[in-house]
């Protein structure tokens, strides 16, 4: 569940109400321990999945315990040791997270000083901080966090009567600090979860069915288990796995098992070219999303309507998912231990609980490091296999890797989504009421949530558990399929709906924005349309309908990176822009791109200006919003998962292209810092944006609007051809 709408959701119990993710993780020594030894342990519950947010928490502890940024150990996250938050999404992690340890921090602090006062007899008024040496009147007491390091002053619930830093007064926060998590990278230190060699350890791997309705109905199993270094073949129902002494020799006996399966295949899938159609044509739960009523025409001049897709997408990580597992046997000792790139290792312990008919606390899940995703890819189904495997080995662990085309074709997937947008105008060409309609599927079935493991391998077991249909989070908790559809214009009225397809032949989860990516494409082409129909430049028709300054803001400074006014295209090329508050609540960002189409269409620029309140680490969100700005290229030109009627078939990076290094665009991002403003996250605040910027540019240069991602030559001429 995602933490904020869990929040929203608690009694009222007397307690004070605690910023962020103290609300429910209320216990000060669970978030800091200061040591004897000058270090500064650091418990999240969010985890470091390329983003830097380690390094950005570690910032704020430094800034309010007022001690060097060196000092701090950011502790990974563990269900045994940290905090519960939930699952690290939705860029939340700063608001929730930073929020907590801002005001912990800031507990912590005066409680050292009350401390210090007590023990010695100096006016607590006159004691300070100087890098964990407490001081007063700038002399030095003898007295420090250090030798005053006691575990029990932070055993009692936070109160937040400590106010912390205030903006003039920040230290290290709004700095742009090194990442943390580089330096292995960059060194080849082991620091991923495929880098962990447990003593003894095992490699495991699972027969996958041939396609997602799959069941099996004859293995011979003979071949596998008499090749040498098998431990084990494991069965259960038409879930098959095989436990091994290597890597080398599981993949050897995971063939022979290959060769000897028999499937009873069903096609099940939705034809792959007439995705908008299929999912209107589905069974539906439609909701208003948010409506807006006034007084209109009776009559409007004139209507414009069109008609958006976005299709299913895959996380396409560079590296598959992997976990390791351990059982822990024995009389008094039974219980599960595992290592995992999980977003939310407390949710995927809630499953695992659930899978095994185990009580959560046998259960402990350890957050290692694995190849970012940003949303529900393999992490937590991987960790399940492992998990099941090594039931099978006595107690040693067992590490699981998936192959690449387990990774493009078993993983959940984005899902496809068709969009209507209509506005009635007046005679003056002004939007006079707006219509917004979304086809899709949820876009959340993580583990955690539901009365049933939402974890791959529990849908093929002899007893199978049931797969539920994906859901959307609250509009309040940031949505799912219609994040972002109700528009941030001013328009004198609006209606928006959500229609969540209860049909789900293929998997369907959370993918890096959600939703957000193909509501913004939608929304930014068709007022770009709305522009040129009104004979306006772009920029001024929607300077013209935002009254938020910070909306203005990121919009106007773009245009000034770029020299938008003045720009002249060169032959074969074009400038588009796009624009969104994340959320409606969350981040404002603004993109430029400019393209070039030949043979196909290359990004060349994009110029991004982006206002996320305080801004702890700068250079951290500079490369959060270049990041998502290059996703969301390769997304919006490239990616698309391909599929029969029976089976997934973009199995590779043949047959799932995505964005080269020599394709990059160089990406220029200006930051509009405030810190008088509360943080908000920056991770996918780009997506949308860069999306419309692409496809607005590819009309300025073309003269032809595609409406259906990706944007191929394909795609291009037929749009030309209507």
């Amino acid at each position: 569940m995602n933490l904020a709408f869990r929040l929203g959701e608690l009694p009222d119990d007397g307690r004070p109400r605690l910023p962020g993710s103290l609300q429910v993780n209320r216990r000060l020594a669970q978030w800091l321990t200061l040591r004897a030894d000058g270090v500064v342990e650091v418990r999240s519950g969010k985890v470091e999945i390329g983003q830097g947010i380690l390094t950005a928490l570690a910032q704020i502890v430094a800034c309010e315990l007022e001690v060097a940024l060196h000092r701090i150990r950011m502790i990974p996250a563990s269900t045994a040791t940290s905090p519960d938050e939930a699952v690290t999404s939705g860029s939340l992690s700063v608001q929730e997270s930073g929020s907590a340890l801002r005001f912990a921090a800031a507990e912590a602090r005066a409680l050292y000083l009350a401390e210090a006062a007590a023990r010695s007899g100096i006016a607590l008024a006159v004691l300070s901080i100087a890098d964990g040496e407490i001081v007063a009147g700038g002399e030095p007491t003898g007295m420090s966090y250090w030798n005053l390091a006691d575990a029990q002053l932070l055993e009692r619930e936070a109160s937040a009567a400590t106010q912390p830093k205030a903006a003039g007064a920040l230290a290290v926060v709004g700095e742009s600090a090194p990442r943390n998590d580089i330096p292995d990278k960059v060194f080849g230190h082991p620091r991923f979860i495929h880098d962990l060699d447990l003593p003894g350890m095992l490699h495991g791997a699972v027969l996958r069915p041939s396609s997602p309705a799959a069941l099996l109905e004859m293995l011979d199993e003979s071949a596998a288990r008499a090749l040498t270094g098998v431990v084990a073949v494991v069965r259960d129902g038409s879930f098959v796995g095989v436990v091994g002494v290597s890597a080398a020799v599981v993949r050897a006996a995971l063939e022979l098992l290959r060769q000897a399966a028999r499937w009873r295949e069903t096609a099940s899938l939705p034809p792959v070219d007439g995705l908008a159609d299929w999912l209107k044509a589905q069974p539906l739960d439609t909701r208003l999303t948010d409506e807006r009523v006034a007084a209109v025409p009776a009559l409007p001049a004139t209507t414009i309507r069109a008609c958006f897709t976005k299709p299913y997408l895959a996380h396409a990580s560079i590296a598959t998912v992997c976990a390791v597992a351990k059982w822990n046997t024995g009389k008094a000792a039974d219980g599960l231990t595992v290592w995992s790139q999980s977003q939310g290792i407390f949710n995927l312990r809630t499953d695992l609980a659930l899978a095994f008919g185990l009580a959560a606390q046998a259960i402990t899940v350890n957050h290692v490091e694995g190849a970012g995703c940003y949303g529900h890819n393999g992490a937590d189904d991987v960790a399940f296999d492992a998990a099941l495997l090594a039931r099978a080995a006595a107690g040693r662990p067992v590490r699981v890797q998936w192959s690449r085309a387990d990774e493009m074709t078993w993983s959940p997937f984005g899902p496809a989504m068709a969009i209507e947008i209509a506005a009635d105008l007046d005679a003056d060409g002004r939007v006079v009421h707006w219509r917004h309609d979304v086809w899709s599927n949820g876009h959340g079935t993580r583990p955690g949530r539901a009365k049933t493991p939402a974890l791959l391998a529990a849908w093929y077991l002899q007893a199978p558990f049931e797969r539920l249909i994906a859901t959307n989070a609250a509009l309040t908790a940031g949505g799912g399929a219609e994040r972002n559809a109700v528009p941030a214009y001013e328009f004198l009225s609006w209606r928006v709906n959500n229609h969540r397809v209860l049909s789900m032949p293929l998997r369907a989860s959370a993918l890096r924005s959600l939703g957000a990516f193909a509501n913004v494409f939608a929304i930014e082409s068709f007022i770009d349309d709305l522009a040129r129909r009104a004979a306006l430049d772009p920029l001024d028709w929607r300077l013209n309908h935002l009254r938020d300054p910070r909306a203005r803001a990121v919009l106007e400074a773009v245009a000034i990176r770029v020299d938008w006014r003045a720009r002249v295209p060169r032959e074969n090329s074009g400038f588009g822009m796009g624009f969104a508050k994340y959320k409606n609540t969350g981040a404002y960002c603004a993109v430029v791109a400019e393209i070039e189409a030949v043979r196909e269409i290359r990004v060349r620029h994009l110029w991004i200006a982006v206002d996320c309140g305080r801004a702890v680490n700068p250079d951290g969100i500079a490369n959060q919003i270049e990041g998502g700005a290059i996703q969301a290229t390769s997304w919006t030109l490239k990616e698309a998962v391909r599929f029969d009627h029976t089976r997934v078939s973009s199995d590779s990076w043949e047959s799932y292209p995505i964005l080269r290094f020599s394709e990059v665009p160089q990406v220029e991002v200006e930051i509009l810092a405030d810190p008088e403003l509360p943080s908000c996250g920056a991770g996918e605040a780009a997506h949308g944006p860069t999306a419309a910027a692409i496809a607005n540019a590819v009309r300025d240069a073309l003269g032809v609007r595609v409406r259906d991602l990706p944007i191929t030559p394909e795609r291009i001429a037929s749009a030309a051809d209507q």
